[in-house]
């Protein structure tokens, strides 16, 4: 189809365009996917391979959860502690 033919050129164009290469490209990526899980599939060593994975995705979690669920220290504790060295370091 060319260019031109049957389409609008404006938003409604543009946003029909986005639809049909984001469609494009989930069949596309669909496509590999499941080649790789049948190449997988045909491994006699898929319960090792398995196994790995869990362990992998297991420990990429607790990284995860330790960057991101671990509380900072208070703002307020930090400055104190600031405080009571720079007392001790006057003091000696």
């Amino acid at each position: 189809m060319t260019r031109g033919a049957g389409r609008r050129e404006g938003p409604e164009g543009q946003a029909v365009l986005l639809a049909a290469g984001l469609a494009d490209l989930a069949v596309s990526t669909l496509g590999t996917a499941l080649g790789t899980v049948r190449g997988l599939l045909r491994r006699s060593d898929t319960a090792v391979l398995a196994a790995e994975a869990q362990r992998d995705l297991t420990a990429r979690g607790r990284l995860v959860l330790d960057r991101y669920a671990s509380v900072p220290p208070a703002h307020l504790e930090i400055l104190a502690r600031h405080a009571l060295a720079r007392r001790a370091a006057d003091d000696v």
